[in-house]
């Protein structure tokens, strides 16, 4: 029988992996705190109508990429491929309205069925921010520093750059929309078999085709900027007023869009040159128009998502845990009183590592392998006379410790 292995699209988190991503989550934990967000866990999986109606029926995510099931109890069930649409969720089913603005952040992993490459898995990881319930632009202002806040203390805010564009309101967007449709409609024989299923539904989508034929359609395709109505600039003008004055470097992308009628306004990408064609470590949007879409009341929204994998493929290794104190007992009679000391080290804050068989060599060696940084050897003589050996596995020097006071004695090893 050949050897189990990972379904594809899938990794196991361990050692050098599982640093990383918990570095990542750690880093991005502690910048959501300082601005004041508070955490959310939602199930990884929710009726299927949360997604397909958010992620449109039509779109490549939901036609191609969902992981959906019909469960036990004939319900179709999907494993989330984002967070916004379960968050959202969870804002009307659990009757939130009362408490806005909600400044919620959350992590973990996502699922999608698309093929395998760098960066790119079926199950993903990743961590996300919402801030409900506030229309005025000051949200987006704040949102956008949040993330640059977090690849800044991630170390690689010289390594990516603010894509940075601006959607309209609804009354912008329809205007826009018709003029693409009606640009489109002209090359209809000549756009992919992709952009023409998106001409009706989405047609903003057509602007960012990877399909080389398209690309040179687009490059005449009408402008976002043209079509935006008075309200709209004067939205777009306070966000990048207030990224001027925050010294957060952008740059315009007309192309950078959101095929989905609920958003609206900002759109923005942190991209950088390092991870291939697959630039995009950190991207975002307003989508004022989402959660009267799933059927709750009209409420403002904005957020990112940013990939745990791609960010941890550009940050430096992070340094491994602190090196353990090794608790080696000399013969049977010391197995208990190593246990008791070994416990109480733990509880003072020290990483201590207990051998769990063989002679002391053997017990010894296999502290050094496994990275210890001392020794404390225990036996009769050692009780009896109220202390511990401590050898240094990098020196082999040995000096008695007292017992009393071992924390103190330690301290440099903690």
């Amino acid at each position: 029988m050949a050897a189990l292995q990972p379904v594809r699209g899938t990794h196991d988190l361990i050692g050098e992996d599982a640093r990383r991503h918990a570095h990542i989550i750690g880093i991005f934990k502690a910048v959501a705190q300082r601005y004041g967000f508070q955490e959310i866990s939602t199930p990884i999986f929710e009726f299927s109508e949360v997604f397909h109606r958010t992620l449109g029926e039509t779109s490549d995510v939901v036609s191609k990429e969902t992981y959906t099931f019909t469960d036990r109890g004939g319900e179709s069930i999907t494993l989330r491929p984002e967070m916004t649409a379960g968050i959202a969720r969870a804002f009307i089913s659990g009757g939130l309205a009362k408490d806005l603005p909600l400044k919620l952040y959350g992590w973990g992993p996502m699922f999608r069925y698309e093929r395998p490459q760098k960066g790119r898995l079926r199950q993903f990881h990743q961590v996300d921010v919402e801030l409900l319930g506030v229309a005025e632009p000051q949200a987006d202002i704040e949102v956008l520093s949040l993330g640059h806040d977090f690849l800044s203390d991630l170390g690689l805010i010289d390594r990516v750059e603010l894509h940075l564009n601006t959607l309209g309101d609804p009354e912008s967007r329809q205007a826009y929309r018709t003029a693409l449709v009606d640009y489109f409609s002209g090359f209809l024989d000549k756009l992919s078999k992709d952009s023409k299923r998106r001409l009706d539904r989405n047609p903003m989508r057509i602007l960012d085709s990877k399909d080389e034929g398209d690309k040179v359609i687009v490059a005449g395709a009408p402008r976002m900027f043209d079509y935006l109505n008075e309200a709209s600039r004067a939205f777009f003008d306070k966000v990048k007023a207030g990224l001027d004055t925050l010294g957060i470097a952008y740059v315009l992308d007309e192309r950078l869009v959101r095929g989905l009628d609920y958003y609206s306004h900002t759109a923005w990408e942190f991209v950088t040159t390092d991870l291939g064609a697959q630039g995009t470590v950190l991207g975002g949007g307003r989508y004022d128009g989402l959660i009267p879409l799933m059927g709750g009341p009209q409420t403002p929204g904005i957020g990112f998502a940013a990939g745990i994998e791609r960010l941890g493929m550009m940050i430096e290794t992070p340094a491994v845990p602190a090196r353990a104190i090794a608790i080696v007992p000399i013969g049977e009679a010391a197995e208990v009183p190593a246990l008791r000391i070994a416990h109480r080290l733990r509880q003072a804050g020290f990483v201590v590592e207990q051998g769990y068989r063989g002679n002391v060599g053997k017990r010894l060696e296999r502290a050094s392998k496994n990275g210890a940084r001392v020794a404390l050897l225990i036996g009769e003589e050692e009780l009896a006379a109220g202390v511990v050996k401590r050898r240094d596995l990098d020196t082999r020097e040995e000096l008695a410790l007292p017992l009393d006071g071992l924390e103190e004695a330690l301290g440099a090893y903690r």
